[in-house]
Order: C-alpha cells, then sequence, then structure tokens
C-alpha cells in the first residue's frame, strides 16, 4: 500500500502542470471562445530559458541572445525563473495580438489550424534556438521527502500540487469577484455589450492571455527538474489538459485543476500496475497516453451538451469549395508533369517527388474529410501508420500479395476512421479535433511505440509485386526505382480520380450539405450520420492507401515514420495549399515533410532545419491573412482576371463564387 501511495503522490508532479495548462485554457475559452493548442508550447520556451540561463546565463531570445552570467556563474535562480515566466507570458500575449485576435470572427478551423501552427512553431523555434541535448533543469523547490501513511513523498510534489490549485483559485476569483473578470466573460459573449460599458474587450482578453501564459511558464519552470526536459512532452501535455478541461465543461476551474492532478496520478499509478505480474504485456507501454483520449470521449459524450460553445447544428462558416470535375486534357496535364519529374529525376530527388506524390494522396483524404465535411481532424497519419503497420503484418506474416494486402491494410486504417469518428455523430469544430489529436496520440503511444505490437527494431515490409514484375523501390544503388515510382503514380492517380468522382458527384453534394447545415442536410433527407461515417471511412482509407506506399517506399517502418508532429505538418501545408480543393492536395504534396520542397530548401538552399519552422510560419501568415490557401488564391485571381477581361470585351463577367454558395446550393439538392 505505501508504494501505491508512493505512486499516487509522484503523479501530482505532472499532474500539476495538467492541472495549470487545463485552468488557463478554461481561462482562455471564457475570455475568447478559442481552445489554444499551444498552451503546453508557452510553458516548453519558459522551461528552456530557464534551463539556458542557469547552464550559461545566457538570455535566448527568438531572434538573438544577451549574457546574463558565465557557465561559472550563471544567472541565479530566481531572476531566471522570473526571465522565464516573463517570456511564457510574452509568447501568450503575442499570440493574442498576431494571432488570435485577427481570428476572433473566422471560421473555426482557421483559429484550429492557427493554434496548432503556433504549437509546431514553438516547439520548432525551441529546437534551433536552445542547444536541446545539452541543456538540463536545475532545482527551484526543496528537495526533502516527507512520510505519508508509510510511503516517501516528495516535499517539491506537494508544492507543486498546491501551486496549480492556487493557480486555479485565482483564476476563478479573478472571473468571478473582480469587475474586470466579469466584464471579460460578458465581453467574450457580447463584444457591443462590453464596449458600450467603457471595456475593450480585446485589451480584456489580452490581461487573460498574459495571466494564463505566465501560470504556464511558472509550472513548468518548477517542475521541469521533475519531470526533466523533453521538446515533445511538454507540447503534448496540451491534450491530458484539454481532457481536464473538458472534465471541466470547460468552464469550471476547480473540477479542470482536480481533473488534471487526479489524471497525473492515475498515470502514475499505471506505471506502478506496470512492474506487478498481474499487468499484462500488451498494456506495458502506452496505456497512459490512451487515458487521455478515452476522458476526453466520455466528457464530450457526457457533458458535450452543457460544454459552452459546443458545436450546433447551424451554420458553420468555411471556405468556399470548388467542386472538381474531371477533366481529360488537365488530367493527363498533371499526370504527364509527375511523369516528366519522375523519369527526370534519381536519388534524392526522385525520392522526393515519390514521396510528394504520397503525400498528395494523404492531404487529399484531409481535403475530403475537413474541406469537404467540415470535420476537423488531426489524426490522418495516425490512419496511415495503422495501415501501414498493419501491411507489414500481411505481407510478411500473411504473404498477402500486393495490391490485396494494400487493399486490406487500408481497410484496417477505414474500419479505425470509423471508429474515432463516432464522436463526430455528437460534436464537431475545435472539440472534435481535440478528440482526433488525441486519438492520434494514443494510437502513437499505445500502438506504435508497444513494443509487444510493434518491435523496436521496426516492421520489415516485403517489396511489392505484380505478374512476377518486381516493383520494390530499390535495386542495388538505385534510392528509388522507376518501376516503383511508376507504381506509386498510378496507384494515386486512380484513388485521386475515383474521390473527384465522390466530390463531384451526389455524395460531394450530400458531404456539403452537412457542412453547411446539419439540420438543414437532415431535412431534405440526407442521412448526417451516416454521411459523417462515410467521409471518416474514406479519409481513412485514402489516408491508409497512403501509409502502404510509405511502407513500401521505406522497406521498413518503425514509430518515427508517422509521429504525430508529422500528420500536424501535414494538416499545416494541406491548409496552405487550400483545405477545400484538389489542387491545394497537390500543393501540400509538394511541401510537406520529405517532399519535393523539403529536398529544395535541404539540398539547394541547405535550410532543411528549418523546414518545420518555415511550415509552421508560413501556416500562420496563411490563417491570419489568406484562410482559402494558395489554390483559392489562385482561384479568386482567375475570377478576377476573366472578370477584367470580360468587361473589357463588353460580356457579362460571370460571378465568383461566395463563400459557402456551394452549400447552400447543395443543401437544397
Amino acid at each position: 500500500m505505501a508504494q501505491f501511495l508512493q505512486f499516487v503522490f509522484l503523479g501530482l508532479s505532472t499532474g500539476a502542470v495538467y492541472a495549470v495548462l487545463a485552468s488557463s485554457l478554461v481561462g482562455v475559452h471564457a475570455a475568447t471562445g478559442i481552445i489554444n493548442f499551444a498552451q503546453g508550447a508557452f510553458a516548453l520556451w519558459a522551461v528552456y530559458v530557464v534551463a539556458a540561463l542557469r547552464t550559461d546565463g545566457t538570455f535566448v531570445l527568438p531572434v538573438g541572445s544577451l549574457s546574463l552570467g558565465t557557465a561559472d556563474h550563471p544567472t541565479p535562480m530566481v531572476v531566471a525563473a522570473a526571465l522565464g515566466v516573463g517570456s511564457a507570458a510574452a509568447w501568450s500575449l503575442l499570440a493574442h495580438l498576431l494571432v488570435f485576435r485577427p481570428l476572433r470572427k473566422a471560421p473555426v478551423l482557421a483559429q484550429v489550424v492557427a493554434s496548432v501552427g503556433l504549437m509546431l512553431f514553438l516547439q520548432a523555434l525551441v529546437g534551433l534556438r536552445f542547444d536541446t541535448e545539452n541543456l538540463f533543469a536545475t532545482p527551484l523547490l526543496p528537495e526533502n521527502t516527507v512520510t505519508v501513511a508509510g510511503a516517501t513523498v516528495n516535499v517539491s510534489d506537494l508544492i507543486l500540487a498546491g501551486v496549480a490549485i492556487a493557480v486555479a483559485v485565482g483564476l476563478r476569483a479573478y472571473f468571478t469577484l473582480t469587475t474586470v473578470g466579469i466584464a471579460t466573460r460578458a465581453g467574450s459573449e457580447d463584444e457591443l455589450a462590453a464596449r458600450l460599458t467603457g471595456y475593450s474587450p480585446d485589451r480584456l482578453a489580452a490581461i487573460v492571455w498574459v495571466m494564463t501564459g505566465a501560470a504556464c511558464g511558472l509550472i513548468g519552470v518548477l517542475a521541469a527538474y521533475t519531470i526533466g526536459l523533453n521538446e515533445t512532452s511538454y507540447t503534448f501535455y496540451v491534450i491530458p489538459a484539454l481532457a481536464a478541461a473538458l472534465v471541466g465543461r470547460l468552464a469550471s476551474f476547480g473540477v479542470a485543476c482536480a481533473a488534471g492532478l487526479v489524471l497525473g496520478s492515475f498515470q502514475a499509478v499505471i506505471l506502478w500496475a506496470d512492474t506487478k505480474d498481474f499487468w499484462p504485456n500488451w498494456a506495458q507501454a502506452g496505456l497512459g497516453d490512451a487515458v487521455p483520449f478515452v476522458i476526453i470521449i466520455i466528457a464530450l459524450f457526457l457533458l458535450g451538451g452543457r460544454i459552452p460553445a459546443r458545436g450546433s447544428l447551424g451554420s458553420v462558416q468555411m471556405p468556399a469549395v470548388t467542386i472538381p470535375r474531371i477533366r481529360l486534357a488537365p488530367t493527363l496535364t498533371v499526370v504527364a508533369i509527375a511523369l516528366a519529374a519522375i523519369v527526370s529525376t534519381t536519388g534524392t530527388w526522385r525520392f522526393g517527388v515519390v514521396t510528394s506524390i504520397i503525400l498528395s494522396l494523404i492531404a487529399l483524404s484531409l481535403v475530403l474529410l475537413t474541406g469537404y465535411l467540415g470535420q476537423i481532424s488531426l489524426a490522418s497519419m495516425a490512419f496511415a501508420g495503422t495501415s501501414g503497420f498493419a501491411l507489414s503484418k500481411l505481407a510478411n506474416n500473411w504473404h498477402v500479395p500486393f495490391p490485396l494486402g494494400m487493399i486490406a491494410a487500408a481497410l484496417v486504417a477505414t474500419a479505425l476512421g470509423i471508429l474515432v469518428g463516432v464522436p463526430a455523430l455528437r460534436i464537431r469544430g475545435a472539440q472534435l479535433a481535440v478528440v482526433t489529436l488525441a486519438a492520434a496520440l494514443a494510437i502513437q503511444g499505445f500502438v506504435f511505440n508497444n513494443p509487444s505490437l510493434t518491435p523496436a527494431q521496426g516492421n520489415l515490409i516485403a517489396d511489392p509485386t505484380l505478374f512476377g514484375v518486381d516493383l520494390g523501390v530499390r535495386d542495388g544503388t538505385d534510392l528509388v526505382t522507376l518501376r516503383f515510382a511508376l507504381m506509386v503514380l498510378a496507384v494515386v492517380a486512380i484513388c485521386t480520380l475515383g474521390v473527384m468522382r465522390i466530390m463531384g458527384g451526389a455524395t460531394g453534394r450530400a458531404l456539403l450539405a452537412v457542412r453547411s447545415n446539419e439540420r438543414a442536410a437532415a431535412s431534405v433527407g440526407i442521412d448526417v450520420a451516416k454521411t459523417k461515417l462515410l467521409g471518416f471511412a474514406v479519409s481513412a482509407f485514402l489516408a491508409g492507401v497512403g501509409g502502404c506506399l510509405i511502407g513500401y517506399s521505406r522497406g521498413q517502418l518503425s514509430a518515427g515514420s508517422f509521429t504525430v508532429m508529422i500528420g500536424l505538418t501535414v494538416l499545416a501545408m494541406t491548409y496552405v495549399g487550400g483545405i477545400t480543393s484538389v489542387t491545394g492536395a497537390f500543393i501540400a504534396g509538394i511541401t510537406g515533410p520529405l517532399g519535393v520542397g523539403y529536398v529544395f530548401l535541404n539540398q539547394t538552399l541547405e535550410l532543411g532545419e528549418y523546414y518545420e519552422l518555415i511550415a509552421a510560419g508560413v501556416l500562420l501568415l496563411m490563417a491570419v491573412l489568406n484562410p482559402v490557401g494558395v489554390a483559392g488564391a489562385i482561384t479568386g485571381t482567375t475570377h478576377r482576371l476573366k472578370a477584367v477581361i470580360a468587361r473589357r470585351s463588353g460580356g457579362e463577367p460571370a460571378a465568383a463564387p461566395a463563400p459557402g454558395a456551394q452549400e447552400k446550393a447543395a443543401a437544397h439538392v
């Protein structure tokens, strides 16, 4: 029993981080209505600022640095902690001023991708600006212990829990007992009323952003020595925090704080159970990562009706859609360009071309699900990875030949996509994005990183053959064979044309109708639930085929092939290209990870290490300045040019499509 209690208390350090992040998420949501996926990234920056100051006295800034000490005489801990907390508050304020304030009336999709982009940007910036491998946290809290019911408990863990409770109490007091706090809540619901009473909603929101950013920085700095430094961990602590915040219905600071502390302790108890003989082998890794996903699902299903700003059945503003039409000349032109790129390249460049073709298919799955159906999914790479690992089992263990093995593996991803899509029957918008991101992390931790399911040495994938022809990716020193590249092009072309037929037909109109207004779609006989699940199924199948092609191109898969960060980067590039356009998927493939754009940055400009930072930065600019993406901008420019030409020729110009016009028309079909 003493050992059990000891693990319960050990979990309080991580639980305190969850609790403060959860309280901060509740505060930001109460002030702005935004669910901020980058909340943990603010703490990440603060932690590394303090680590650098305590190592050699360097105060690292986004650009440049200041020397506030030396390796022999580092910056005093109190000063370093203050600078770390202040830097987190500064990043939070900048996020409000430069990103979220311009997007306060934007579609939920723009807010979600901007939040994800900010998270990616800060994590990439930390990796570039700090020597992450050689920085270590130093203790700020007492290192002594006390005995509680026979268990040895760190005093620092108790202090961290107390700080988390104090932050929750302080935020609740601010929002309920102060005039400014009450005005903040009122302003988030009715900006005009707040302005009429003399308050600026933007300034009120800025105060909350600064407070929550500072709180996240503080708990990160205090807990860093106990839980260690890790770029990815701090970034994704936001998922357990979101689980705790949703338990509190995004409204209760106390419940969110308590849920965060309990969740941290529960995950520690799972680690304790892992040491026992009764614990099954298959649950010895990743189960703690799956717990937040389960909590989020339960919270949204049981409490969803009482969560503020929950996705409704009303109209949802989304970028305009250009319905694809399969035309012979443009289709042959695109295929010819891809074929020429394959034939004219070798080695790394051909690998980049093939990767871009594959990524365009995964991006197309996002175009279908998010752009056409309006369901914001962050789990596309999890579906791709599931299919890739399934292919390894099918091809190597059961000797299922190509292409049957690829189709069967993609169907496994389809089943998982339907399972993840079930919550979409009740929720949508930013909360669905939370569910899918939590699902992606759960799959990554519980499946991809589980030695019982995925060997640490990786999963070999046999080379595909068709009618006796070897379609393997490598042949001697040839990095990518021409046969393999042509096979990839053929598979992606067939899938793309099939999806374009779906988008341009009755099913596509049903998807658009559901995206526009679920209630209106149901009134004209469209089965909303069936349509949503169909969208998730087709999207997961496309991602699954892409995952199989990635597996064939690597010859061996590991957990690193399908990380959540890669999936988020693909989403970023799809949004930049145009989330509602097939052309946007092609652009996303070209600019995606390890694609042609990456090869160009790495080989020609020697800027490969800046790829993630550039991708995230471009995403932020697009989300704020050009939400329709590159493809949408090209389409808009084309319409304007046609209008100018028509006016000069004396004809009647065709009107450019208004946002949502296609959906409104589809709703009446």
